[in-house]
């Protein structure tokens, strides 16, 4: 089993989630080929830190199973914004921690 783990990435972990949920299980392969074609900020993340846990394993991606992909909360860089008679209102920049773990078959 072979993993890989890309920290403090700036990215919504909510959102990474709907991703990472859709490749649990799946043929590495397979898994590159739906992310490369998926939309999202957060699918070309999950790809690349996908191909980097095949990398490490040592095998093909045609001959890996993604075992797990998890998303976790990362710290929240947290901005202000200026509002309207000299207040202010928060602005809240997630980051995440993406860890993919990939098993030979």
């Amino acid at each position: 089993m072979a993993r890989a783990l890309l920290k403090f990435i700036r990215v919504s972990p909510i959102k990474s989630r709907l991703i990472a949920r859709e490749i649990q299980g799946m043929n590495a392969e397979a898994a590159l080929a739906a992310l490369e074609f998926t939309p999202n900020k957060a699918a070309k993340i999950i790809a690349k830190v996908l191909a980097s846990a095949v990398a490490n394993s040592g095998s093909e991606a045609e001959d890996c199973v993604v075992k797990s992909c998890r998303v976790d909360n990362g710290p929240v860089l947290k901005r202000f914004r200026p509002r309207a008679r000299g207040m202010a209102s928060g602005i809240r920049k997630p980051t995440a921690h993406i860890l993919v773990e990939v098993e030979g078959k």
